[in-house]
C-alpha cells in the first residue's frame, strides 16, 4: 500500500459509516496524473484509493473519512454518497480494458473493505449506477461480471420470461435493485445496461428487465 495523503476530505455527516463502495475510472493520462488531482486542493475532489494499471494501490484518504468523489446522486434512496461510501478510482480512459494485475488488485482491495465495514455486494456500484446521465464510469469495459462470481457485486438475475415489458414494470424492477436517481426512462434504462448489458442498444426489451431482481 502506497501511502500519499489528499487534503481534501472530511468527516462523514450524521454518524454514517461506510456501506456503499463507487467504483470510478480515473479518465487521465496516468494514475500518477490522477493522484495529483486528487491530492490538490484546488480541485476539491479525491477518493479512497487509487488502483494503477500495475496493480499497485495507493491509499490517498482513510476509510473512516469523507473523500470528495461521488458528488451528485442516490443509490437505494439514500443520498450524500460521499457520507456513506468508499471511492475507489481505476487508472483508466474508459475506452479499453481493465489489465489483470488491475482487476486482481481491486479483488483484493474489495474483499479487504468488505471485512472492515458492513457492505453487501449489491452496494459495490459504479458511478454511473448512482448518477445516471450525469456520470458513465467505470464504463462498459468494466468487468462486473467477474466482480459477481466472487460475490463482490450484484450478479444479473437469471433469464426468465416476463409478461409486462413496459417502462413503468422496468423503472419499478430498477430501482428496487438500487436505481432510484430521478431520471427519466432513456436515461435510466441506459444506466441499467451499462451495468449489466452494455453492449445493448434499442428500445426496451424484456431482456433489459430480465437482468434486474424480480421483487415480485
Amino acid at each position: 500500500m502506497i501511502e500519499r495523503p489528499s487534503p481534501n476530505f472530511g468527516p462523514r455527516r450524521d454518524g454514517l459509516t461506510p456501506s456503499i463502495i463507487v467504483l470510478h475510472y480515473t479518465a487521465m493520462a496516468s494514475a500518477e496524473a490522477a493522484i495529483q488531482r486528487l491530492c490538490d486542493p484546488k480541485a476539491e475532489v479525491s477518493a479512497h484509493y487509487v488502483i494503477c494499471r500495475t496493480g499497485a494501490v495507493t491509499r490517498l484518504v482513510p476509510e473512516d473519512q469523507r473523500a470528495w468523489h461521488a458528488g451528485t446522486g442516490e443509490w437505494r434512496g439514500w443520498t450524500d454518497i460521499n457520507s456513506r461510501s468508499i471511492g475507489i478510482e481505476l487508472d483508466n480512459a474508459g475506452d479499453h480494458p481493465f489489465p489483470e494485475p488491475q482487476m486482481a488488485a481491486l479483488d483484493a482491495l474489495l474483499r479487504d473493505i468488505c471485512a472492515r465495514w458492513p457492505i453487501s455486494p449489491e452496494n459495490i456500484i459504479g458511478h454511473s449506477d448512482m448518477a445516471p446521465g450525469r456520470k458513465s464510469d467505470p464504463g462498459p469495459r468494466f468487468g462486473w461480471a467477474r466482480l459477481a462470481r466472487q460475490g463482490l457485486a450484484a450478479p444479473g438475475a437469471p433469464s426468465r420470461p416476463l409478461a409486462d415489458v413496459s417502462a413503468q414494470r422496468f423503472r419499478t424492477l430498477a430501482q428496487a435493485a438500487g436505481f432510484t436517481a430521478n431520471v427519466d426512462d432513456a436515461t435510466l434504462l441506459a444506466a441499467v445496461r451499462l451495468r449489466f448489458r452494455p453492449h445493448s442498444r434499442g428500445p426496451l426489451s424484456q431482456e433489459d428487465l430480465a437482468v434486474l431482481p424480480d421483487t415480485g
